[in-house]
């Protein structure tokens, strides 16, 4: 759909398709629900098919060693670590915009920018001198937050000609011109199937251990701590509680998973490091934003407080459920994504 759009504005258009997958993965999902797996042959099949459609050249551009030593050694790492990693938000800001370009660069392609089909918007502040990164106009379809660790290099170099455009506007636009192959195909997609999780993992590091209660009295064993998260509630295999437990926290020093009840997973504060500052000057940080700690959550009102280069701790105004080290917290001016960071501590 961005190629076509870009067509028909004038623009001469190129198609590339990252490959990111390695068979010696054992990753047995090929139903196209995640992005990583032998799926990608058909996905690359459709691109294309596509291309072929527009009359546009299109390229593969091989990534499979950068996506396993920067997103998958990180993916597993985190997880063995007790977190809950973002693979989405990572690739994006060292795969896809990162080490794809270079790549492409390296292959002898020429291009003065590079256009995604991302839902999100940009813009220069001639006041900052600087770009900013701002959330879709369809704040349904909004996927800024796993773009908060790009660069302003980064930034400057990219086009998302679909931010502007509601969900329904796509469509039409794209029934009005016979375009309604280019939007058929899914818009996003995860980074691996939840059965597909444990594959990646050497089975040695998959260590049984504890699950206890929020007293430390012991109720069950896990499987290893890579196969659950925080706010977790399906597949614990613990019965004969009084009410609904969910895992509050993963104890990977002692290999113990700890329930407790869902009142127990709202956090006031956290604290995160590997701060990204965006959109705004590292010499102007704000005291007050609005911090999204997931996908499918909306901004919440907090305040901010510097704790050294790079950390920093937000407190919010009212209790948030779920925190969760190890994935991105976003903070937002409006619709504009101040900056991000990596979730390591909650209160």
């Amino acid at each position: 759909m961005v190629a076509a759009l870009l067509l028909e504005a004038g623009h001469e258009v190129i198609g590339v398709t990252m490959s990111i997958y390695d068979p010696q993965y054992p990753v047995l999902q090929a139903s196209g629900k995640g992005c990583f797996g032998p799926a990608e042959e058909a996905n690359i099949e459709a691109a294309k098919s596509l291309a072929k459609q527009l009359g546009i050249p299109h390229y593969i551009i091989p990534l499979q060693e950068e996506f396993s030593r920067l997103v998958l050694a990180y993916y597993r790492k985190t997880y063995l670590e007790g977190r809950t990693p973002n693979p989405c938000a990572r690739c994006n800001s060292q795969i896809k915009f990162g080490a794809m370009i270079s790549k492409a660069w390296e292959l002898g392609l020429e291009f003065d920018v590079f256009a995604t089909g991302h839902y999100v918007r940009r813009r220069w502040n001639p006041e900052l001198g600087l770009w900013q990164l701002l959330r879709a106009r369809d704040g349904s379809k909004d996927q800024s937050y796993f773009l908060g660790l790009l660069s302003q290099d980064q930034l400057a170099s990219v086009l998302f000609p679909l931010g502007e455009y509601t969900k329904d506007e796509v469509r039409e636009l794209a029934r009005v011109r016979n375009w309604e192959s280019l939007v058929q195909r899914s818009e996003s997609q995860d980074f691996i199937s939840t059965q597909d999780h444990p594959l990646l993992f050497d089975p040695r590091q998959l260590i049984p251990g504890e699950i206890v209660d929020w007293e430390g009295k012991v109720i069950g064993e896990h499987k290893g701590l890579i196969h659950y998260t925080i706010g977790q509630r399906k597949g614990l295999g613990v019965s004969g509680m009084p009410e609904p437990v969910f895992v509050t926290k993963i104890d990977a020093a002692n290999n113990r998973l700890v329930l407790g009840t869902q009142e127990m997973l709202y956090g006031d504060s956290l604290v995160a490091s590997q701060m990204n500052w965006l959109s705004l000057p590292a010499s102007s940080l704000p005291s007050r934003a609005g911090a999204k700690i997931r996908q499918q959550h909306q901004p919440a009102a907090c305040s901010i407080e510097v704790i050294d280069t790079g950390s920093i701790r937000v407190k919010f105004d009212k209790p948030q459920l779920s925190i969760t080290p190890g994935q991105i917290v976003a903070l937002y001016d409006e619709d504009v994504l101040l900056g991000a960071g990596v979730i390591e501590l909650t209160h």
